[in-house]
């Protein structure tokens, strides 16, 4: 099976042949195990699908491209010291970010990722949640903090 030109890492020859392939990261990727045609040493590479940037509309009007590190800090300082591990977090991450590649809008407020990321947390870590939402929604005073806690015990 042949392969697109892929320059070789070794020798930087640009032919090679796709030895193997296999879908990672849930079918989001294709890992191919390649050969290189002059000097025979093999090498991995990893296909990805493009996708079109979503912007973010921040609170103050201006827009960036949206950055899933961003979103992956936010929820690691939310849960920091907290017994959510390191996978879990990804998978919020990835799920927040498959769902607004899923959807028609290619712009999207910070806010409507911030109701997301809340979402994802809630059913986490309940302290991480709020530590979140305290950030989040710029608690003003200890009124508006146990409003959202009561709004939480009441959904229990």
């Amino acid at each position: 099976m042949w392969g697109v030109p892929m320059k070789c890492p070794y020798c930087g020859y640009e032919e090679s042949k796709v030895i193997d392939s296999r879908p990672a990261d849930e079918g989001e990727r294709i890992r191919r195990r390649r050969e290189c045609l002059s000097c025979n040493k093999r090498f991995t590479t990893h296909e990805v699908i493009e996708t079109v940037p979503i912007i973010v509309v921040k609170r103050d009007k201006s827009r960036e491209v949206f950055d899933r590190n961003k979103l992956r800090a936010g929820f690691l300082h939310a849960c920091e010291k907290r017994p959510v591990s390191i996978d879990q977090i990804e998978k919020m991450v990835d799920t927040i970010e498959s769902s607004l590649q899923a959807s028609l809008d290619r712009e999207v407020t910070s806010g409507k990722i911030g109701e997301l990321a809340m979402d994802q947390l809630k059913n986490v870590d309940e302290v991480a949640y709020v530590r979140f939402a305290s950030v989040y929604r710029q608690f003003k005073d200890i009124n508006t903090f146990m409003e959202e806690l009561n709004k939480l015990l009441k959904e229990k």
